[in-house]
């Protein structure tokens, strides 16, 4: 059963969220004239913690924030840097838009799509990358361009491309041992 539309409860001490992140949002909505204004913020936050925003991430936020569950979804569906699935330890976002189009950004993500063997908003069998074609990411003029999680790059090749999968390949591998 997915929650939808429930009514807002009050508050009460169980959390899902770490200690830390739970006093960070105590915090976040006493620094907004309206409590709703902190509504995107505890998203992001909530997904940097959790890997995606659950149905109970999505609950509790609403609660917090004493908003609808609804309303918390038509925000976060606006939004597509906000995931309700999980993703890969890395998430390769090429942007495929105007300026990064026309300096090869379609073919770099058709070329990420071929070297891990994934398509738009899929996952590696071992969880390691996601792979999504994206808007602008606000990198035109070092077109074309790539995030993956926070971390821009620009100026890519298809070989540079493959030197940056592998070194976050390689980064993972050591995190491990």
């Amino acid at each position: 059963m997915t929650l939808t539309n429930i009514a807002v409860t009050p508050k009460t001490d169980a959390t899902i969220f770490s200690p830390a992140l739970a006093a960070r949002f105590d915090k976040l909505v006493t620094l907004y004239p309206l409590r709703r204004s902190a509504l995107i913020p505890m998203l992001l936050y909530a997904q940097d913690e959790i890997g995606h925003l659950s149905d109970a991430a999505i609950a509790e936020i609403a609660q917090r924030i004493q908003i609808t569950v609804l309303d918390v979804r038509n925000v976060l569906t606006y939004y597509s840097m906000l995931r309700t699935r999980p993703v890969g330890k890395f998430n390769v976002q090429v942007c495929t838009n105007i300026s990064c189009m026309l300096r090869g950004g379609q073919e770099l993500f058709e070329h990420c799509e071929k070297r891990l063997g994934i398509g738009h908003k899929q996952t590696t069998p071992d969880g390691l990358f996601s792979l999504e074609e994206v808007e602008c990411i606000g990198a035109c003029s070092w077109a074309p361009a790539v995030q993956v999680n926070y971390d821009f790059h620009d100026n890519l090749t298809p070989e540079s491309m493959d030197a940056l999968l592998e070194q976050y390949r390689n980064n993972a591998g050591q995190a491990g041992q």
